[in-house]
Protein backbone atom coordinates (compact mmCIF):
# COMPACT_ATOMS: atom_id res chain seq x y z
CA UNK A 1 0.00 0.00 0.00
CA UNK A 2 1.15 3.47 -0.56
CA UNK A 3 -0.08 6.63 1.86
CA UNK A 4 -0.65 9.69 0.10
CA UNK A 5 -2.11 12.86 1.63
CA UNK A 6 -4.39 15.53 0.00
CA UNK A 7 -4.89 18.91 1.89
CA UNK A 8 -7.32 21.94 0.98
CA UNK A 9 -7.10 24.93 3.04
CA UNK A 10 -10.44 26.24 4.24
CA UNK A 11 -9.39 29.93 3.36
CA UNK A 12 -8.24 29.81 -0.34
CA UNK A 13 -11.56 27.73 -0.97
CA UNK A 14 -13.70 30.93 0.16
CA UNK A 15 -11.37 33.48 -1.40
CA UNK A 16 -12.29 31.38 -4.91
CA UNK A 17 -15.67 31.31 -4.04
CA UNK A 18 -15.92 35.10 -3.27
CA UNK A 19 -13.77 35.56 -6.71
CA UNK A 20 -15.88 33.20 -8.74
CA UNK A 21 -19.29 34.86 -7.15
CA UNK A 22 -17.97 38.28 -7.70
CA UNK A 23 -17.29 37.81 -10.87
CA UNK A 24 -20.82 36.17 -11.92
CA UNK A 25 -22.75 38.79 -9.94
CA UNK A 26 -20.79 41.28 -11.98
CA UNK A 27 -21.48 40.29 -15.31
CA UNK A 28 -25.32 39.73 -15.09
CA UNK A 29 -27.84 42.10 -16.20
CA UNK A 30 -29.87 42.71 -13.06
CA UNK A 31 -28.34 45.78 -11.59
CA UNK A 32 -29.00 43.53 -7.84
CA UNK A 33 -27.30 40.94 -8.92
CA UNK A 34 -23.95 41.79 -7.42
CA UNK A 35 -25.09 41.98 -4.29
CA UNK A 36 -28.00 38.93 -4.19
CA UNK A 37 -24.76 36.32 -5.43
CA UNK A 38 -21.06 37.74 -4.43
CA UNK A 39 -20.30 35.90 -0.85
CA UNK A 40 -19.28 37.99 1.85
CA UNK A 41 -17.98 37.79 5.30
CA UNK A 42 -22.27 37.76 6.92
CA UNK A 43 -22.53 34.47 4.72
CA UNK A 44 -20.00 32.72 6.56
CA UNK A 45 -22.17 30.30 8.56
CA UNK A 46 -23.87 29.39 5.66
CA UNK A 47 -20.39 28.48 3.77
CA UNK A 48 -19.33 26.83 6.77
CA UNK A 49 -22.20 24.51 6.71
CA UNK A 50 -21.53 23.77 2.80
CA UNK A 51 -17.87 23.19 3.54
CA UNK A 52 -18.89 20.72 6.27
CA UNK A 53 -21.28 18.99 3.90
CA UNK A 54 -18.24 18.73 0.96
CA UNK A 55 -16.02 16.94 3.73
CA UNK A 56 -18.80 14.39 3.94
CA UNK A 57 -19.10 14.04 0.50
CA UNK A 58 -15.22 13.51 -0.07
CA UNK A 59 -15.13 10.64 3.19
CA UNK A 60 -18.34 9.23 1.92
CA UNK A 61 -16.76 9.14 -1.80
CA UNK A 62 -13.55 7.88 -0.42
CA UNK A 63 -14.21 5.86 2.02
CA UNK A 64 -12.77 2.74 0.30
CA UNK A 65 -9.13 4.37 0.82
CA UNK A 66 -9.48 6.37 3.23
CA UNK A 67 -7.19 6.00 6.59
CA UNK A 68 -7.91 9.49 8.28
CA UNK A 69 -9.20 12.87 8.26
CA UNK A 70 -8.43 16.07 10.15
CA UNK A 71 -9.11 20.02 10.15
CA UNK A 72 -6.54 21.91 11.67
CA UNK A 73 -5.91 25.64 11.36
CA UNK A 74 -8.28 25.61 8.18
CA UNK A 75 -6.12 23.34 6.62
CA UNK A 76 -8.27 20.08 5.96
CA UNK A 77 -6.16 16.90 5.71
CA UNK A 78 -6.72 13.36 3.86
CA UNK A 79 -4.99 10.32 4.14
CA UNK A 80 -5.12 7.48 1.68
CA UNK A 81 -3.88 4.04 1.43
CA UNK A 82 -3.94 3.40 -2.43
CA UNK A 83 -2.91 -0.09 -4.02
CA UNK A 84 1.49 -0.40 -4.49
CA UNK A 85 0.75 0.34 -8.02
CA UNK A 86 -1.06 4.02 -7.19
CA UNK A 87 0.59 6.20 -9.93
CA UNK A 88 2.35 8.50 -7.80
CA UNK A 89 2.37 11.38 -10.35
CA UNK A 90 -0.84 12.06 -10.33
CA UNK A 91 -1.14 12.99 -6.44
CA UNK A 92 -0.73 16.88 -7.87
CA UNK A 93 -3.65 15.96 -10.09
CA UNK A 94 -6.00 14.93 -7.25
CA UNK A 95 -4.79 17.89 -5.30
CA UNK A 96 -5.63 20.34 -7.64
CA UNK A 97 -8.99 18.21 -8.08
CA UNK A 98 -9.72 18.32 -4.69
CA UNK A 99 -9.71 21.90 -4.10
CA UNK A 100 -11.77 22.27 -7.28
CA UNK A 101 -14.29 20.24 -5.96
CA UNK A 102 -14.83 22.03 -2.90
CA UNK A 103 -15.05 25.55 -4.83
CA UNK A 104 -17.54 24.04 -7.55
CA UNK A 105 -19.63 22.84 -4.48
CA UNK A 106 -19.83 25.22 -2.30
CA UNK A 107 -20.11 27.43 -5.29
CA UNK A 108 -23.34 25.27 -6.48
CA UNK A 109 -24.61 25.11 -2.78
CA UNK A 110 -24.80 29.18 -2.64
CA UNK A 111 -25.91 29.36 -5.92
CA UNK A 112 -29.00 27.44 -5.14
CA UNK A 113 -29.68 30.23 -3.03
CA UNK A 114 -28.49 33.18 -5.08
CA UNK A 115 -28.45 31.74 -8.84
CA UNK A 116 -30.63 29.21 -9.14
CA UNK A 117 -29.76 29.16 -13.15
CA UNK A 118 -26.08 28.46 -12.50
CA UNK A 119 -26.63 26.26 -9.51
CA UNK A 120 -26.68 22.74 -11.67
CA UNK A 121 -23.58 23.69 -13.90
CA UNK A 122 -21.66 24.00 -10.99
CA UNK A 123 -23.23 20.88 -8.95
CA UNK A 124 -22.12 18.56 -12.33
CA UNK A 125 -18.81 19.72 -12.40
CA UNK A 126 -17.91 19.31 -8.45
CA UNK A 127 -19.14 16.06 -9.18
CA UNK A 128 -16.66 15.82 -12.70
CA UNK A 129 -13.81 16.62 -10.02
CA UNK A 130 -15.00 13.59 -7.57
CA UNK A 131 -15.29 11.34 -10.12
CA UNK A 132 -11.72 12.12 -11.62
CA UNK A 133 -10.40 11.97 -7.90
CA UNK A 134 -12.07 8.09 -7.67
CA UNK A 135 -10.56 7.23 -11.40
CA UNK A 136 -7.19 8.56 -10.73
CA UNK A 137 -6.87 7.40 -6.71
CA UNK A 138 -7.89 3.57 -8.44
CA UNK A 139 -5.97 3.91 -11.19
CA UNK A 140 -2.91 1.00 -11.12
CA UNK A 141 -0.14 1.35 -13.35
CA UNK A 142 0.80 -1.36 -15.95
CA UNK A 143 3.73 -3.08 -14.11
CA UNK A 144 7.62 -2.78 -15.35
CA UNK A 145 9.13 -5.85 -16.30
CA UNK A 146 12.53 -6.03 -15.14
CA UNK A 147 15.54 -6.05 -16.50
CA UNK A 148 18.84 -7.99 -16.18
CA UNK A 149 21.95 -7.58 -17.88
Amino acid sequence: MIEIALTVNKDEVYEEVAQTTSYTGAKMDDEHAYDRIFTTDEDQTMLERFWNECKNTVCNSLKKVLDSEAETNNVYKLTLNLSSSFDSTLTESMQRSLFSFFVMSITAKWYTFTNKAEATGYATEAATYMEDILRKAFFKKKPVRPTYN
